[in-house]
């Protein structure tokens, strides 16, 4: 199915990546051969986006133009770097806030989620590059135009960040089942990042042992588990209350 933010053309998406675009991924039909073929390979191996070799059946479900077997995801956001994202929060004299999501891909969870890390102030949005649902037209509506004021970063490994984020003097707290502290049981009104996981695998396990304490939300029904949104809802806000009671 056609979205809002797409490139059709081999030409067109060497053209949009030469201009700086940003562009999420890039689905190639298997076996396109060519001197520009080759120079879209190059391109999208020097600056590391995303591709998929896909049958022409899937790139003609993915758009109706004609695409000539090249077709590019692109961003209506651009996205920082994780550098420019800590500096710019320490500069501005707030406590520190940031919300990683390690590998989570329904893109209306993530639109969801963004909204309300925009109402709870959260001072950026940390994604892995690949695995990552992408910024497109469902996630702008679901996140009722809110993915236009909450800085987006995307990183290679999660992991990485976690480091980079612990280095910079900020804890990093893991939503997930697997420990028995529940959410209210931490100090949150510290420098802090929150961590959750992908719908169906929940935080990879490198990630979870990386982090500097583990959180549950107490759960007294006979369902084990929220929607990654309203989990994710209930955890920043739980941030926000100590914060206020703590001013």
């Amino acid at each position: 199915m056609q979205n809002d933010y797409q490139i059709f053309g081999i030409r067109a998406v060497i053209e949009a990546i030469s201009a700086g675009k940003t562009v999420d991924k890039v689905f190639i039909q298997k076996g396109l051969k060519g001197a520009l073929f080759s120079e879209l390979e190059s391109l999208l191996h020097k600056e590391k986006i995303n591709s998929s070799y896909v049958p022409l059946e899937k790139l003609n479900r993915l758009g109706h133009k004609n695409h000539q077997g090249v077709i590019a995801n692109i961003s209506p956001v651009a996205f920082h770097t994780l550098d420019d994202l800590v500096s710019s929060t320490m500069e501005s004299g707030e406590t520190p806030l940031f919300l990683l999501l390690d590998q989570l891909s329904d893109v209306r969870n993530f639109g969801a989620i963004i909204r309300t890390a925009e109402c709870t102030g959260v001072h950026g949005i940390i994604i892995q590059s690949k695995g990552s649902a992408p910024v497109t037209a469902d996630t702008v509506k679901t996140s009722a135009g809110a993915v236009f004021n909450v800085p987006i970063c995307k990183v290679d490994h999660i992991k990485d960040a976690v480091f980079y984020l612990q280095g910079s003097g900020i804890q990093v707290v893991a939503a997930t089942e697997k420990t028995e502290n529940t959410l209210y049981d931490l100090p949150l009104a510290t420098p802090t990042a929150i961590v959750m996981g992908a719908e169906d695998k929940g935080i990879s396990p490198s990630v979870l042992k990386s982090a500097d304490h583990k959180a549950k939300l107490p759960m007294y029904g006979n369902i084990g588990s929220l929607n990654v949104s309203v989990a994710c809802g209930v955890f920043l806000y739980e941030v926000v209350r100590q914060r206020e009671n703590n001013s």
